[in-house]
């Protein structure tokens, strides 16, 4: 273990010198290192790192979990949809952390007729079912966090022993939840969106855009396993979804997809729920550029802290947030980020990361005698947790099966810029411009790599050191520079004015 010192610096979320105080906290070695110019970012992610040791359970014989697992401490149960996300920061613990275990504490309870439920109780392993779920069905991102475990740990034995269990689970849901439209139907509280005002809403759209998303990664996973009736199944599952979205959910005359009722008409209020459609990838050119306009706009969903889970022109709208009528959550952010990415929108992507991170950070080191923290969800237009004075205990602090994704994951791929595929042995570093940053130690299998960039006398230079070949590719958005190297084992540097 470290000890380290946590002092904020002066910038944009600068705490006032008179209230600054030193603050420690205890690092495992190990962890990949960023480099960033604003240090308040390096900050915030490596107390993540220290706060998340914390958030391990150990199974019982009664409820039969895995030996390890991640959860938030306070919780009396597994959560499904924060299982699923919480894959997508901890594979950049360099194997410090299990995160195969957070997914097969579900798959291990998978009923005879394929159905995984959405929680189960810490003290017996049963499901946890309500009036309001009576299935106990959350949204179906098993496959999506398996492709992507895939990519960061390379281990293709697990995904052809994931497939049956995956298969089973999509089979239920279709038998379930699908009627004769073709479209899916499911309880409000299957989307994750307490409150949010969506009462006449009989087909969801982000339900039916994650189901839609299901299938394309389930795709995906056959052509890694060379499957290829695996992939055709499912990608004529995709398409025949994707077209009932597109004819029967999308608004032309607001640019944005939207729930129906139980007639299959378009309910007219715009939730984050519609931009689940950017990653199924279901909107062509046009409807993609119309939604993403939205999210530019600060009379829908361009608040200053993006980005909220209900437009700002909306009746409903509350600019204290009131749980899914205004506040910033940041899985639903993480979302809209990662669909930006299929887009290509990488230069919006990285600016709204940054603004989100910022408001974090400012939340985090409030000015005055309180004392800040990471949430559950946050104010859409200024700095401080979301309100919502009727729930009791709400936003809960240090909730890291969501603030992490922020803290961790955007920063490592948004702010920074990298993406990773173990399997194909490459790094993509998609930048606007050149800036100082970079990551230290970060493991792929057995090869620990370094990229790290600076200027100097000769100009923008980029260090890079490996204990293997891998392939590197640098792509500089505003200058439109893009190249790929094979960068050998050992140490070595190149000068972007000579690429």
């Amino acid at each position: 273990m470290l000890w380290r010192e946590y002092k904020p610096l002066a910038g944009h979320c600068a705490i006032k010198e008179e209230h600054r105080r030193k603050r420690y906290f205890v690092v495992k070695k190990g962890f990949p290192s960023v480099h960033f110019y604003d240090q308040d970012f390096v900050d915030i992610y490596d107390r993540t790192w220290a706060w998340i040791q914390d958030f391990w359970h150990k199974g019982s014989e009664k409820n039969g979990f895995q030996t390890r697992y991640f959860t938030f401490p306070d919780s009396k149960k597994i959560n499904q949809f924060e299982s699923c996300l919480a894959t997508f920061f901890l594979v950049y613990s360099n194997r410090i952390y299990p995160v195969s275990p957070l997914l097969d504490n579900f798959y291990d309870r998978q009923d005879e007729d394929g159905a995984i439920h959405g929680e189960y109780r810490e003290a017996d392993g049963r499901a946890v079912k309500s009036r309001k779920n009576p299935k106990s069905v959350h949204p179906p991102l098993f496959s999506w966090a398996e492709f992507n475990l895939y990519h960061k740990i390379g281990n293709k034995k697990r995904l052809r022993d994931v497939v049956p269990i995956l298969e089973r689970y999509y089979i239920w849901l279709d038998g379930t939840f699908k009627d004769e439209t073709g479209l899916y139907t499911v309880p409000p509280d299957a989307t994750r969106m307490e409150n949010a005002p969506r009462e006449d809403a009989y087909y969801p759209v982000d339900f039916n855009a994650q189901q839609a998303a299901n299938a394309l990664y389930m795709s995906a996973i056959g052509d890694l396993l060379n499957d290829k009736e695996l992939s055709f199944r499912y990608k004529r599952q995709y398409f025949s979804l994707k077209t009932r979205i597109n004819s029967r959910m999308w608004d032309d005359d607001r640019g944005i997809y939207c729930d129906l009722n139980a007639d299959g008409k378009r309910l007219s209020v715009k939730t984050i729920a519609a931009f689940w459609t950017l990653l199924a990838e279901i909107p062509n050119e046009d409807k993609a550029n119309r939604l993403i306009d939205h999210l530019k706009n600060p009379k829908t969903f361009g608040t200053e802290n993006p980005f909220p889970t209900l437009a700002a022109d909306e009746p409903d709208f509350s600019d204290e947030g009131t749980g899914c009528r205004g506040s910033v959550y940041p899985p639903f952010t993480f979302m809209v980020i990662k669909g930006l990415e299929k887009f290509g929108r990488y230069d919006l992507a990285r600016e709204c990361a940054i603004r989100h991170l910022y408001f974090m950070l400012d939340t985090l080191h409030p000015e005055g005698k309180e004392r800040g923290n990471l949430y559950e969800a946050y104010l859409p237009n200024r700095d401080g947790p979301a309100k919502w004075p009727e729930k009791r205990g709400w936003p809960r602090k240090l909730y890291l099966p969501y603030a992490a994704l922020s803290s961790i994951t955007l920063i490592i791929e948004n702010v920074i810029g990298l993406y990773i595929s173990l399997p194909r042995k490459t790094v993509d570093w998609i930048i606007p411009t050149m800036e100082i940053m970079g990551i230290e130690d970060l493991s792929l299998k057995r090869n620990m790599i370094t990229i790290l960039s600076n200027k100097s006398g000769r100009g923008w230079e980029i260090r890079l050191e490996s204990e293997k070949l891998y392939y590197f590719t640098i792509n500089i958005l505003d200058e439109g520079k893009k190249k790929t190297l094979p960068i050998p084992s050992g140490k070595c540097s190149m000068l972007i004015d000579k690429l």
